[in-house]
């Protein structure tokens, strides 16, 4: 069935519709012929019962007359005479306990007498069933029924069926050029209105042709094309596809977009790295290379620079290595944390690594308890402080403080020269350093922000700051 199809859904609606206008036309017809056919046979069997009377009548007034042939003492070979009022095609038979006679008007000519085919052929009408429709040899279809004289003799009266059998072929033959007519019609016409109303599919369909034709594989494609305002109807099929249409394609832009930026970082991320790598090991091949070509150089302070540099790059290293293992989304360990101790030890730890600036802290009175990585919780507190100290000149005063309910919040505020306003938008991005002035070493490689905010993502928490001269203020947000 499916290879009778066409492939096109075009093809496939217009075949459907064509076939269910004809299907439709076949039954309306038979219905239509069939009840003819019960109304003109009603009317032929009317008919049929006043011939009958008319025959039981005459029989009952004059009786049967006939004179039983010579060959035959079963048939009569002088048939009954026939009623008054009888048309053209009636026929009448008489059988009584002698013989079995009868005549046939014909459309034209005198009466003449029932063939012996024929008689035998109504021997099987009996007394008091309805009428019937049989076929007599060289006489063709008749509607047929018996009655009993009251001299006990059986009179047979029939009527043709040519002229309803005549009226039917006709009706069929005008359903039947109708019917055709009507589905070749059904067929123009539903090709126009199918196409038509496809038209709409179709320009969705060119929508993602062209798309498919975009070089999406680059990552690089601009804006990507969309259906037309136009199309995106939902309270239409078709607009519900183009709608799905565009909001697939959103998302598909969107993740192309972010594919190209995320490319973009890694490679500036792999650029910076680099860039910073090169810096200590641009340092330790000097030394190598100093404490090689002169003996005067001192051993101890050449592998004290060193190490310094080597420690610089494992920090360095270590910082990347959690800052891939954050943004591939690897969960973090998740147990209680009593967050006003964390707090207060990194704000004493500040205190000894940086007496020159006046840290304070202010916790509530009930210990302050948050889910997630102890370590990595203290790393970006610690982060905080330690930007502060490097960001900030002496005697700065910065003020660390927990603010209890929902959400938990840690502020660290200082009243120092603040971050300038063009730098602020990426203070949390990656090598970004606040002051350029300073040197690698004193002012860090730029991840300690990004870490910051990588590790309170990964706590489903969040960092942000605000920044003015002699006011800045950086917030860790925790989930409720």
């Amino acid at each position: 069935m499916r290879r009778l199809l066409p492939s096109s859904l075009t093809g496939r609606l217009i075949v459907t519709s064509v076939t269910l206008v004809a299907v439709v036309s076949a039954l309306v017809a038979l219905s239509a012929t069939l009840v003819m056919r019960s109304y003109l046979t009603g009317r032929l069997d009317d008919q049929l019962e006043q011939s009958k009377e008319r025959a039981e009548g005459e029989f009952r007034t004059n009786g049967p007359r006939f004179r039983p042939a010579e060959d035959d003492a079963q048939f009569c070979g002088e048939p009954p005479p026939l009623a008054q009022g009888q048309g053209a095609g009636s026929l009448t038979a008489i059988v009584t306990s002698d013989c079995f006679a009868g005549l046939v008007i014909p459309s034209s000519g005198r009466p003449r007498a029932l063939s012996r085919s024929a008689l035998e052929a109504l021997t099987s009408v009996e007394v008091g069933d309805d009428p019937r429709t049989i076929r007599l040899p060289a006489l063709g279809s008749y509607r047929v029924v018996a009655a009993e004289t009251d001299q006990g003799s059986t009179v047979i009266q029939g009527l043709p069926t040519e002229d309803v059998d005549s009226t039917i072929s006709s009706l069929i033959w005008w359903e039947t050029l109708l019917a055709l007519a009507g589905t070749g019609v059904a067929a123009i016409a539903g090709r126009m209105l199918v196409r038509r109303q496809l038209q709409p599919l179709r320009e969705v369909a060119e929508t993602a042709h062209r798309v498919t034709a975009m070089p999406l594989a680059t990552g690089q494609v601009g804006e990507i094309v969309r259906v037309p305002d136009s199309l995106t109807d939902p309270t239409t099929e078709v607009g519900q596809v183009g709608e799905a249409l565009n909001q697939m394609l959103g998302h598909v832009e969107d993740a192309l977009d972010a594919r190209h930026e995320s490319e973009q970082q890694a490679r500036q991320f792999l650029a910076d790295a680099s860039h910073e790598l090169r810096t200590p090991l641009s340092t330790i091949k000097g030394y190598a290379e100093l404490s090689r070509r002169t003996e005067r150089a001192d051993p101890k302070e050449i592998l004290a620079k060193v190490e310094s540099e080597a420690g610089r790059m494992s920090t360095l290293v270590e910082d990347m290595l959690l800052l891939a293992r954050l943004d591939a989304g690897r969960e973090v360990e998740r147990r209680p944390v009593d967050l006003t101790r964390l707090v207060v030890e990194a704000v004493n730890d500040a205190r000894v690594v940086d007496p020159e600036r006046q840290w304070t802290f202010e916790v509530p009175d009930e210990p302050v308890t948050v889910e997630g990585d102890e370590q990595r919780l203290h790393q970006a507190v610690t982060n905080l402080l330690t930007n502060a100290s490097r960001h900030t000149p002496p005697r700065t005063r910065v003020d660390v403080r927990i603010l209890a309910g929902a959400p938990v919040r840690v502020e660290v505020h200082d009243d120092g020269p603040g971050i300038e306003a063009d730098l602020l938008p990426t203070v949390f991005e990656r090598f970004t350093r606040g002051d350029s002035s300073r040197t690698r070493a004193s002012g860090g490689a730029g991840l300690g922000m990004s870490l910051v905010k990588a590790i309170m993502h990964a706590h489903g928490g969040n960092a942000s700051v605000t920044s003015v001269p002699g006011d800045t203020t950086f917030t860790l947000t925790f989930p409720t």
